[in-house]
């Protein structure tokens, strides 16, 4: 005997049969043998038989089983707990409509039979965390494709969280502590964000896995922002166009940091945040030389940002009704020193650097750009409540951002250009930090960032008395009367000035010339110029 043959004698009596007493009696022996293969109740076993038999459809009814056996529906009440059974050992699976409930046997289970193999359900341990999200994405499908309930859903997450402690995610979730609709719904998040990278999370994203009466006892809850994962802060409102927007949530930056460490998604920003921190401990103190009034503009900002000045003003300008935020924008010729500038303020007043890389905001994706624009100033804000001293938010070389936008916008990139400043426009009217942005093209500026920008710091070329400093700076073994006259002759930035003293340092151990000199460092200068006939076609001293 097999269990085909076993099947196909159980089909064979239970023809009409009502089930009776008579027909248990000459099955028997059939229906011990699939009992004994499955590990099923002998009521189990005929029903298991049947759904063999009609394994060709994929929509078995209750009243088909009747009608097959000649039994009174009354009758095939008594046997829902065994399809229960069934459908908890993965031998069927159940479907749900509005209307009727359903039933089919998965292929993997056709095969055993063919095979006279028991079925053995998949093994669901030692999984990956990605493989596991795999898996609650197929949960959720089946939830919504009415092949699953509610109750069975829950019990399949748990199912993988339990069989996979190995993980980082399943320790965290499992301390949690949550009861059952807590533990579904933060898996609803956590699945949404991974695996549809979906950050604005609709009541109608997650209604499918709770009845209708906990659906609206959990949308309650969480418009008050009383939820038990709103209080664990796991979860907040979206933030739309600054504003709290309770028909959309999302998970927080802390649930986000914390629990998927495993997977280290491209989308998360608070790894991309991570890689873009500048800890103000990493950064070195240097000397800068500006004009007296560029100093005296920086003193100022810098006096501003020392942490009790910071805090004083910023409780005033709250209490008097005015934006706590700063936005601070430092202009001016390439190399004038903006980005050291903002370094040092940070290295001067203790904070720690957030350095936007605008490029990695940008994304060939229809939204996906305006979506990262907003995370970005999400992950800001958390990193300003996490830290102990504000952080700066640094859009180094803004120019791509901050210029003038398309009026009449058509082309997608335009759009798009046009919608991640408008967010950007938005996010500065609700700052609470300190904003500082570069560039190198401030008259290309749209005005709505020019009247954001409270503090407004123009770089210009540094004067002969400050380039005299910076050569004897950047090469201290360099003469005065030599640093005076590279200062008069050529009109170049602290950075081209770097620029020069790398050059000559590395061939200075090529080629062992040790001492600098305005004559040895004059081809260094020349080389350093692209245009030459803006400068007199000039070569060279004559010394």
């Amino acid at each position: 005997m097999d269990l085909l043959s076993a099947v196909e004698n159980i089909v064979d009596l239970a023809k009409d049969s009502k089930l009776s007493p008579e027909f248990y009696r000459e099955a028997d022996k059939y229906i011990k043998y699939i009992g004994k293969k499955l590990g099923l109740t002998k009521e189990q076993s005929v029903l298991m038989a049947i759904f063999i038999e009609a394994s060709d459809d994929q929509c078995i009814e209750a009243r088909d089983l009747s009608k097959f056996t000649g039994c009174r529906t009354t009758r095939m009440i008594r046997y829902i707990n065994d399809l229960d059974e069934l459908v908890r050992h993965n031998l069927i699976i159940r479907s749900r409509s509005s209307k009727t409930v359903s039933y089919r046997v998965p292929p993997d289970v056709i095969l055993a039979f063919k095979d006279n193999a028991s079925y053995t359900p998949k093994d669901y341990s030692g999984m990956s965390c990605h493989d596991l999200f795999v898996e609650f994405s197929d949960i959720v499908d089946r939830v919504e494709d009415d092949e699953m309930d509610n109750d069975e859903a829950v019990q399949r997450f748990r199912m993988l969280i339990e069989g996979n402690t190995q993980l980082l995610f399943s320790q965290k979730i499992l301390n949690l502590g949550l009861d059952d609709n807590e533990f579904a719904l933060l898996i609803m998040f956590c699945h949404l964000f991974v695996n549809n990278n979906d950050d604005m999370v609709g009541f109608h994203s997650i209604d499918s896995m709770f009845c209708k009466r906990d659906m609206r006892y959990i949308r309650t809850l969480m418009e008050h922002g009383d939820h038990e994962l709103q209080q664990l802060n796991l979860i907040e409102w979206s933030n739309n166009d600054g504003m709290g927007d309770k028909e959309y949530y999302r998970l927080t930056m802390n649930a986000k940091r914390d629990l998927f460490d495993e997977l280290q998604l491209p989308s998360l920003e608070g790894n991309q945040v991570s890689r873009n921190m500048i800890r103000v401990a990493d950064i070195k103190p240097r000397t800068l030389f500006y004009s007296n009034e560029i100093t005296n503009s920086i003193d100022d900002l810098a006096r501003l940002l020392e942490e009790k000045n910071y805090n004083d003003i910023r409780a005033r300008l709250q209490e008097q009704g005015f934006r706590c935020g700063f936005a601070c924008l430092f202009y001016g010729a390439p190399g004038t020193g903006k980005t050291e500038t903002v370094m040092q303020l940070a290295r001067r007043t203790g904070r720690d650097i957030m350095q936007v890389n605008i490029s990695e905001m940008k994304s060939k994706w229809v939204g996906e750009s305006e979506k990262n624009v907003k995370a970005l100033f999400d992950s800001y804000r958390q990193r300003v409540k996490e830290s102990p001293i504000t952080p700066i938010l640094l859009f180094n070389e803004a120019d791509a951002i901050i210029g003038k936008r398309q009026e009449g916008a058509e082309r997608a990139v335009d759009k798009m250009e046009n919608s991640i400043q408008n967010i950007i426009l938005q996010e500065m009217e609700t700052l609470d930090g300190i904003l500082i942005a570069t560039t190198n093209l401030a008259q290309n500026m749209d005005k709505a960032f020019e009247r954001r920008f409270l503090y407004k710091i123009r770089f210009d070329k540094p004067t002969i008395e400050a380039r005299i400093a910076i050569w004897r700076e950047m090469l201290p073994t360099l003469d005065m009367a030599d640093a005076e006259k590279l200062a008069e002759r050529y009109d170049f930035s602290g950075g081209q000035i770097e620029n020069i003293a790398r050059h000559y340092a590395i061939d200075a151990i090529l080629h062992g010339n040790a001492v600098p000199t305005a004559e040895n460092l004059a081809s260094h200068c020349d080389s350093e110029r692209i245009d030459q006939s803006a400068y007199n076609k000039r070569i060279g001293f004559n010394f």
